[in-house]
């Protein structure tokens, strides 16, 4: 939470220091060929977005296209296997999400250490959930949601776009602070959680800002609060789940990753790109349009976030009892 709000505040000198430490950077010979950027969730969600308007950015500045690759699956352990085994050579990237803070804690068994053999590159941005419902329920307030739920124990179902992600995990929080009994459905990304509650197959949702908007300005969904711990920019008339449950906050947040042992000066070349493409005011405004904030911050900053989201997390799968 600090490391955000600090950076956020501090993106005007963000922007010239980008352009500084981007100057030299010209002069490395990397990228000299097509960068590989595999994406952790199905096309269409939060992580797809950003990872397509970043690696267009970097497609222009750097002269070398930046080929988005989605591959969804277990929560992005897939898509983060995938890069941990390619060359450290700087021409594979990971684009994930909160999940890769939540996994370590989540699974007994993982064939890599996420904190030991990735290489944190930048942040991209975070952006609040909000719990969003099917037309067809009846409750138009957390309070009643909450009512509706305790009436109807087991079968209130909740879509996330994988467990352990983070709208399983607000969800989690939700039922840890209400007592509510709901069933978790499992998605493999955002966009197919959205077409089944849409489709009515699941009754809500702790979707993530970015894809959940149109629909809730469509009213295809019903909008009950946001997750943040103050209202949106985005949803202003919207409330948030702390004006009824004190202390609630949640949300989802994205960055980028290389293989350990990729070059430092690659690593510095992108986190520099990055952070400038962050400060440009186009891309600000995309990512407001979002209902996200941009993560700026170097490397050694990314990393320290990364260690502390994967620290708070575990206390939180091991409270819940959430194993898979």
């Amino acid at each position: 939470m600090d490391f955000r709000r600090r950076r956020f505040l501090q993106l005007t000198g963000a922007a010239a220091a980008a352009s500084l430490v981007s100057a030299p950077a010209r002069a490395l010979d990397y990228p000299v060929r097509q960068v590989r950027v595999v994406v952790g969730y199905a096309a269409g969600g939060a992580s797809d977005i950003l990872a397509r308007l970043i690696g267009q950015w970097l497609t222009d500045r750097l002269g070398q296209s930046f080929v988005i690759e989605n591959r969804p699956g277990a929560n992005s352990n897939l898509a983060a296997e995938i890069v941990i085994n390619s060359p450290a050579d700087g021409y594979t990237l990971l684009v994930s999400s909160t999940g890769a803070a939540i996994n370590t804690s989540l699974y007994d068994k993982l064939n890599f250490n996420f904190l030991r053999d990735v290489a944190p590159v930048a942040g991209l941005a975070w952006i609040p959930n909000v719990l969003v419902v099917h037309p067809s329920v009846p409750a138009r307030s957390v309070p009643e949601f909450i009512g509706y739920a305790k009436a109807n124990p087991g079968k209130v179902s909740f879509a996330s776009p994988g467990a352990g992600s983070a709208a399983h995990m607000s969800g989690e929080l939700f039922k840890l602070n209400t007592g509510v009994d709901m069933v978790h459905v499992p998605y493999r990304g955002d966009a197919p959680a959205l077409t089944d509650l849409l489709g009515g197959q699941v009754q809500s949702m702790f979707s993530v800002a970015a894809p959940a908007i149109e629909h809730i300005k469509s009213q295809s969904l019903r909008a009950l609060a946001a997750t943040s711990a103050k209202r949106l920019d985005v949803l202003p008339d919207l409330p948030t789940i702390a004006e009824f449950l004190p202390g609630y906050e949640s949300f989802s947040w994205y960055g980028s990753y290389a293989p350990r042992n990729t070059p430092a000066d690659a690593i510095g070349r992108l986190n520099a790109e990055i952070n400038a493409a962050l400060v440009d005011p186009k891309i600000m405004a995309r990512v407001a349009d979002l209902g996200g904030v941009p993560l700026t911050g170097s490397p050694a900053e990314f990393a320290k976030f990364l260690t502390d989201e994967t620290e708070k997390w575990a206390k939180v799968v091991k409270f819940a009892g959430i194993k898979l």
